[in-house]
């Protein structure tokens, strides 16, 4: 999906920036902004009715779970993940292209992987109908962050692996 430059982005170029990158980042303002209300209710009910409110504290870890996912997915699409670049900041020349080809291969592989053995055990806890203890939310909800997270990350790298080729992001 690399792009010319001086060229309007490609359909299918937008539509992946608004799948891949644009939408877990809305996505993870929203969730932020859930999260800030259930505080701000769960402290105004803690100091002024001397309460609590008990699924607070699960569904926020919850919440952070699906932000770290999300925002890993927009990530990988703009090449701005963590990376260990000790060595591959020295290669240069006809190698360097290879390697950040063979960087880009694993993390699609792993993503790969990674989603598909979550489905079984996606599949598992479905199968059990196990929830969670305080807020009752089917268990599958938060596990389903790393099916969608690491299935997203490993397309976000494929949409991109031009980009990652040639180690130049927009």
């Amino acid at each position: 999906m690399a792009e010319q430059a001086g060229q309007p982005p490609s359909t299918s170029a937008r539509v992946a920036r608004l799948i891949l990158y644009t939408g877990p980042r809305v996505i993870i303002g929203v969730l932020l902004l859930v999260a800030v209300a259930i505080n701000i209710a769960n402290i105004i009910v803690r100091y002024v009715f001397a309460s609590s409110i008990f699924w607070a504290e699960e569904i926020l870890v919850y919440i952070v779970l699906w932000g770290v996912f999300l925002g890993a997915i927009a990530a990988a699409y703009n090449g701005d993940h963590l990376k260990v670049d000790l060595f591959s900041v020295h290669i240069t020349g006809p190698i360097k292209p290879i390697v950040n080809a063979l960087v880009a291969s694993t993390l699609i592989v792993c993503g790969v992987a990674v989603a598909s053995e979550s489905v079984q055990v996606i599949a598992k806890m479905a199968e059990t109908g196990q929830v969670s203890v305080a807020a009752g939310i089917p268990i599958v909800v938060p596990h389903a962050a790393l099916f969608v997270g690491f299935g997203l990350m490993a397309v976000a790298v494929l949409a991109r692996f031009g980009n990652y080729v040639r180690d130049k992001f927009d």
